[in-house]
């Protein structure tokens, strides 16, 4: 059981910052769920490649979770993969809502593959309803490399209008 649904004191971390976190003072918990960790982790690289060992030539489509669906970027996310998976581009996303649905659902409205490689966050949303394939990761890096090993070329959208994602600008 993972230490973010026993209710512990780390359940706001996500995999990532467990696994870079200094061990406990108690050595022996350390013995005990970094090696589970590794397993997990190879299960996850296991589980993407054997998923996507099919996938040829993806382009990978980035933007904001919160694009809203009446936003221009939203449109041109929808119309970017239309064009890219009638050409036979599969198109692979974060799997969630914002820009991410708007390449989904290009890709499947065009009758191309539509890939979702989503990513299990404490507070953060589902699959998007245009995935076709689906895969659920815990960890950033797994998951990157997946972004990564499958794609000729990157898309990368703005956040929405007006708006900031989190990761880009920190606070003073």
């Amino acid at each position: 059981m993972s230490q973010r649904s026993s209710g512990s004191h780390h359940s706001s971390l996500t995999e990532d910052e467990q696994l870079l976190s200094a061990p406990p003072d108690d050595r022996r918990s350390f013995i005990h769920t970094d090696p589970w960790r590794v397993l997990r982790i190879m299960g996850e690289f296991v589980e993407g490649f054997d998923t996507l060992s099919d996938v040829r030539n993806a382009v990978t489509i980035f933007g904001s979770a919160r694009t809203p669906t009446d936003d221009p970027y939203y449109e041109q996310a929808i119309a970017t993969a239309k064009l890219l998976a009638k050409e036979g581009f599969p198109i692979i996303t974060g799997g969630g809502p914002g820009i991410m649905e708007a390449a989904n659902r290009g890709a499947k409205e065009a009758g191309g593959v539509s890939i979702g490689c989503n990513i299990e966050l404490p507070h953060e949303q589902g699959t998007n309803p245009y995935v076709e394939r689906s895969i659920n990761f815990r960890y950033f890096f797994v998951r990157k490399m997946m972004f990564v090993k499958y794609s000729t070329a990157f898309v990368v959208f703005p956040a929405a209008s007006g708006r900031w994602t989190s990761c880009s600008r920190r606070s003073p």
